[in-house]
């Protein structure tokens, strides 16, 4: 069996510039793209945390250590400068993959800088 499964996040990114008249995707920093791994033309899934828009889209890379999340093409509609976003990869995973699975996730400060990286999402008290 196999399972698909979050394989990467980068929490809170902040647009840096939204470009209707762009053939498409989202532009991401180089350096947060390693630090995730997730690669040039990757399925994504952004959520959009000020308007609640949620797209899916694929990774062109950003000019290292630039700090640009660009959202391109008709995504462009869905992001406006400033706005915080949750950007996501996911993989598929058979179940010996998942013996000792975890994501990678960056969270960002407001200029896209990181300000930590984790393995584990907390678990969510009542």
């Amino acid at each position: 069996m196999q399972s698909t499964m979050l394989k990467a996040k980068i929490h809170q990114a902040r647009v840096t510039s939204a470009v209707l008249n762009y053939e498409g995707s989202c532009a991401i920093d180089g350096k947060l793209l390693e630090l995730t791994g997730m690669r040039e033309f990757e399925q994504i899934q952004i959520y959009n945390m000020e308007n609640g828009a949620r797209f899916t889209t694929y990774v062109i890379r950003g000019e290292d250590n630039s700090g640009i999340i660009s959202v391109n093409g008709a995504a462009a509609r869905l992001a406006q400068v400033g706005d915080r976003l949750i950007i996501c990869a996911y993989s598929t995973y058979d179940e010996e993959e998942l013996a000792d699975f975890k994501p990678k996730m960056v969270y960002t400060n407001a200029d896209n800088t990181v300000s930590h990286t984790s393995f584990d999402i907390p678990v969510q008290v009542a």
